[in-house]
């Protein structure tokens, strides 16, 4: 069985924080070989992330496994050259500066690519090269919310709500990475040809409205509005309390289900009530489920739908969802090499494949702990990396 899917695959890696670490962090897991370039000038916050684990940081360590490490400083002209030496053989390049930036530096595109034709260079912004945005400053939040999503996302009385998870930085900007990336290395095959991918979490975040944007984008009419649709809270499709303070949540849409969930509850004649569609319908259907969720305990109302087909389940805080016996059976802990002889558990990869296994060779590599390696392998002499550590170019 081959250990590698993306054997050969060779990344430059200049991005920090979350939504570029996490695609090479994929593509890294799918046998890419990554290199980041980081400044020892100014260092990735995500460094700094607690909690930490023999003094480096669980999040750096899980969003940069299997990746080398290599400290430079690109303000410093021998950094530049290093760069266009390293694009003959890591001809992916990933970078998460805002626009201009790279290319002042001395390593943009056009600059890079005279180096190598066949470059592919992905650029991974908050709001995308072009457009009057695309200097301005943002974050996950900001991305959402200019994209609409936030606009029917939360309740009507209390409005939008902070989600959990970073949506904008991991589905908007790190997998339309991956998927960029990926297309543009099966074009290259084809065609031999490199190209410069331009990729905006605002824009990624605004496709996602393909189920509830979709009607008004065709008509001009049917906006989408808080509550008021049947999967953002305008339906019994929501979470309910029970008596204990915990939540379940709600999704038995299809009628089957829902004869599923109405016999749970021991309520049998509320499937009746579903046929009706009207605003006081929904509200009144609504209120009698509140009332009978909060009339058992969290753990009885899982004995209960743990037996039965009615797409009702538990909300889980973190550490329950680490121990489901269906993420054990998955296997989506695993253990990866900490570099002190023992294994840090880490979140796995999800694709599961018949042609291959995820690589995951260690934890994240300490700051520029590669240096001297990549450098001798460009055939960098000692006094070379001696002269290089001086004038402050690498770390």
């Amino acid at each position: 069985m081959p250990v590698s899917l993306l054997k050969g695959v060779k990344i430059l890696d200049f991005s920090t924080l979350l939504p570029g670490p996490y695609a090479t962090m994929m593509l890294s897991d799918l046998g890419a070989e990554v290199l980041r370039i980081e400044s020892h000038v100014r260092k990735d916050d995500t460094r700094t992330f607690p909690p930490f684990v023999h003094g480096v940081s669980a999040a750096h360590a899980h969003l940069n496994r299997s990746k080398m490490s290599m400290s430079l400083d690109l303000k410093q002209p021998e950094a530049v050259e290093i760069v266009k030496e390293l694009v003959q053989e890591y001809d992916i390049i990933l970078e998460q500066f805002r626009p201009g930036v790279m290319d002042r530096l001395g390593v943009g595109y056009d600059a890079l690519k005279a180096m190598n034709p066949r470059l592919i260079f992905c650029s991974l912004t908050g709001y995308g090269q072009t457009g009057p945005y695309r200097y301005r400053a943002g974050h996950d939040n900001n991305y959402l919310s200019l994209s609409g999503i936030m606009g029917y996302s939360g309740r009507k009385e209390t409005g939008p709500m902070p989600i959990g998870t970073q949506v904008a930085d991991i589905a908007g900007g790190s997998l339309h990475s991956i998927i960029g990336i990926l297309s543009a290395v099966i074009y290259r095959q084809q065609t031999g040809e490199g190209q410069w991918l331009d990729i905006s979490m605002t824009d990624s975040c605004f496709t996602m409205n393909a189920m509830l944007g979709s009607g008004f984008v065709a008509t001009g009419k049917y906006q989408p509005e808080r509550e008021n649709m049947l999967l953002n809270g305008g339906s019994f499709y929501d979470f309910y309390e029970t008596s204990d303070g915990r939540h379940l949540s709600v999704g038995s849409l299809e009628p089957k289900f829902f004869i599923a969930l109405c016999e749970g509850i021991g309520r049998p004649d509320l499937v009746k009530a579903a046929l009706d569609h009207s605003e006081n319908g929904i509200k009144s259907l609504k209120a009698t489920f509140k009332k009978i969720f909060r009339e058992k305990t969290f753990a009885e109302w899982k004995g209960i739908f743990a037996q039965t087909e009615a797409c009702v389940e538990p909300v889980l805080d973190f550490a329950e969802a680490c121990d489901h016996p269906q993420i054990l059976a998955r296997e989506m802990i695993v253990g990866v090499p900490d570099g002190n002889g023992s294994l840090q558990k880490q979140i796995a990869n999800p694709i599961k494949s018949t042609a291959f296994k995820p690589v995951y060779a260690h934890t994240g590599s300490g700051l520029g702990e590669h240096t001297d390696q990549i450098l001798r392998t460009m055939g960098k002499s000692e006094e070379e990396i001696a002269f290089l550590r001086e004038n402050g170019t690498i770390a």
